[in-house]
């Protein structure tokens, strides 16, 4: 009795933290038994595990001491060409698909769009079924009726999936219960248009970036505000986090992207783009990637204040009223802990990237056709699917209208082989 007390003493006393290097630890142990014969067809299978469990991270440090670089040894698994039969498309908004999320478990997606309206949740990913609807308004009803009445620019989800934000080109946040898709609360303060959104993982800590030029932080869960930020010199176009106390985001035509470190009220400036930032995401807790209409790809590392890779013309070039001008990187999605980039642009088509040589190369890995302007990407958590966002025109303005372009939402499917000769993971799609 004596001993089993002890161990549940014990067990109480473990912060998260210990819990997820102890699951790191454990998940080693195991894979060192299997010998490294055959460890990489069961790796594929627990990757996904890791991340649920928030575990990646001292996973991939401990791998690196044992195989290499961290970088090289995340991602064992090649993504292959979808079947274009296979991608689903999910028709609904009326006008372009500005943003989206997915839900922690995959099973959800929530999008939103220039109508105003917010399909909320509820896209059910197996059916692909519309699950709730919230309409919009007239400017100023806001109020009066639960949706947003003017484009909504940009939307997050907590880790846990109980909350997602939304915000809008009329300055408003707006806070949801994710289940219900009942309106909890709106956030006023931004003085222009919220353009970025990110849940700090492990928390109901949101951040909030504007045209304004400011980062705000807020504490959903006691309806707060908490303090602002100040630095950027233009529009902020993007922002992202992960768990660390801090932020990342894109400062248009600035030209810098910015890291946000909160508790020491500091930040950081990189600067690489010749063109606006347009958008940026991390990919770790060490880099990140942003993209921007000067056609450019940056792959960074945190503490390099010039690009580890650059990627120019990543998209190609468009015929512009006789001028050869490249196709702006609208949208950038990371598999979050691993090496895999998504990009998209208008230009006909969404790119997948490999980070090579310890994140210091761009790999062009594959082309996935798709029409229209892709406003947004997300990876499911698992990596098993790639979710665009698509408009017939830019999430931020109407310079071009491509109307062939239908304004929807397509789930893509992304098949995955073992890089070894071993048989096809039970866990590949």
């Amino acid at each position: 009795r004596r001993r089993r007390r002890e161990a549940a003493e014990e067990e109480v006393e473990e912060t998260p933290q210990e819990k997820k290097l102890r699951l790191a630890k454990q998940y080693l142990e195991e894979l060192r038994q299997l010998g490294t014969a055959s460890m990489l067809q069961p790796f594929s299978l627990l990757l996904a595990s890791w991340r649920r469990q928030g575990a990646v991270l001292e996973c991939s440090r401990a791998w690196g001491r044992v195989l290499g670089s961290p970088a090289q040894i995340l991602l064992f698994l090649q993504v292959q060409p979808p079947d274009p039969a296979r991608i689903r498309v999910l028709r609904g908004h009326q006008l372009p698909v500005t943003c989206l999320v997915i839900s922690p478990d995959d099973k959800f997606i929530f999008s939103a769009s220039k109508d105003g309206s917010l399909i909320k949740c509820k896209w059910e990913v197996d059916s692909g079924k519309r699950l709730c609807v919230v309409p919009g308004g007239k400017k100023g009803t806001e109020e009066r009726h639960m949706g947003h009445a003017s484009h909504v620019l940009c939307m997050a989800i907590s880790s846990d999936g109980k909350y997602l934000a939304t915000g809008d080109r009329n300055k408003l946040i707006m806070i949801w219960d994710a289940a219900t898709c009942k309106r909890l609360h709106i956030f006023t303060g931004h003085r222009d248009a919220v353009s970025g959104l990110s849940f700090r993982k492990g928390t109901h800590q949101l951040y909030s970036a504007s045209h304004d030029r400011c980062v705000k932080v807020w504490d959903v869960a006691e309806n707060a505000y908490v303090e602002t930020l100040f630095g950027h010199q233009d529009i902020i176009t993007g922002l992202d986090c992960l768990s660390r106390e801090c932020c990342v985001t894109a400062g248009g035509r600035d030209g810098t992207v910015r890291l946000w470190k909160i508790p020491e009220e500091s930040q950081l400036v990189f600067s690489g783009h010749q063109g606006s930032i347009d958008c940026i995401q991390l990919i770790n807790e060490e880099h990140m990637a942003s993209g921007a209409d000067d056609g450019s790809l940056a792959l960074w590392g945190l503490t390099k204040k010039k690009p580890l890779a650059l990627a120019r013309q990543a998209h190609g070039e468009q015929d512009t009223q006789g001028l050869q001008q490249p196709f702006w990187v609208v949208a950038v999605a990371a598999l979050r802990n691993s090496d895999l980039l998504a990009t998209g642009s208008h230009s006909g088509s969404v790119k997948l990237w490999k980070c090579g040589e310890g994140f210091r190369k761009l790999e062009h890995l594959l082309d996935i056709p798709l029409v229209g302007f892709v406003n947004s990407l997300k990876f499911s958590a698992a990596g098993d699917f790639l979710v665009a966002g698509i408009g017939q025109e830019h999430r931020l303005g109407r310079w071009w209208r491509i109307k062939e372009a239908k304004n929807s939402i397509c789930i893509i499917p992304l098949k995955q082989k073992n890089t070894a000769s071993s048989p096809e993971s039970p866990g590949s799609s």
